[in-house]
């Protein structure tokens, strides 16, 4: 069992090898994992990837500001839909493909927001996991964005407009 249980988590978590025959038997268990995160026998934790968490902090944090999800964000950079994700994803590929663009990423963060965006391991989880979620990107809605974020926003198209 404990074998079996370090495939699954290692299958969900890591992408890194084809689901066995057995793991739909495992889907709740898999779920479970998700949702609450868990630590792995060599002492690593691995964080819960919450979509609705994730759905919050994509607006609140002000990713919203350059990605779009459902329709909604700005364009200055890659769009998060769901239906582009690669099925399994690695979200470990996804954060070392963040790694990789941080240094533009953080420009614009310093040019749309004025700051860097601050993310704990668990934020990103989160958000990994409501890029990868498209019943939870469906939920997303301009409701979603505070209010300064959607003024940030907004200012970006005065500015646009003023530039015509």
């Amino acid at each position: 069992m404990k074998i079996r249980f370090m495939n699954l988590c290692f299958t969900v978590i890591l992408g890194a090898i084809a689901l066995p025959s057995w793991a739909s038997e495992d889907a709740e268990i898999s779920a479970q994992m998700s949702r609450s995160g868990f630590v792995l026998e060599n002492g690593l934790a691995i964080p819960a990837f919450d979509p609705v968490l994730g759905r919050n902090l994509f607006a609140s944090k002000g990713c919203v500001v350059c990605h779009t999800v459902n329709g909604i964000g700005g364009e200055d950079a890659v769009e998060f839909a769901a239906i582009y994700m690669e099925q399994p994803m690695n979200a470990f590929d996804f954060a070392a493909n963040m790694w990789r663009g941080a240094s533009a990423m953080i420009i614009m963060q310093e040019d749309e927001l004025g700051r860097q965006i601050e993310l704990s391991g668990a934020e990103l989880a989160a958000i990994i996991a409501f890029v990868h979620d498209a019943e939870e990107q469906a939920k997303f809605s301009k409701d979603d964005i505070p209010d300064d974020i959607r003024e940030l926003m907004h200012s970006d198209d005065e500015e646009e407009a003023d530039h015509d």
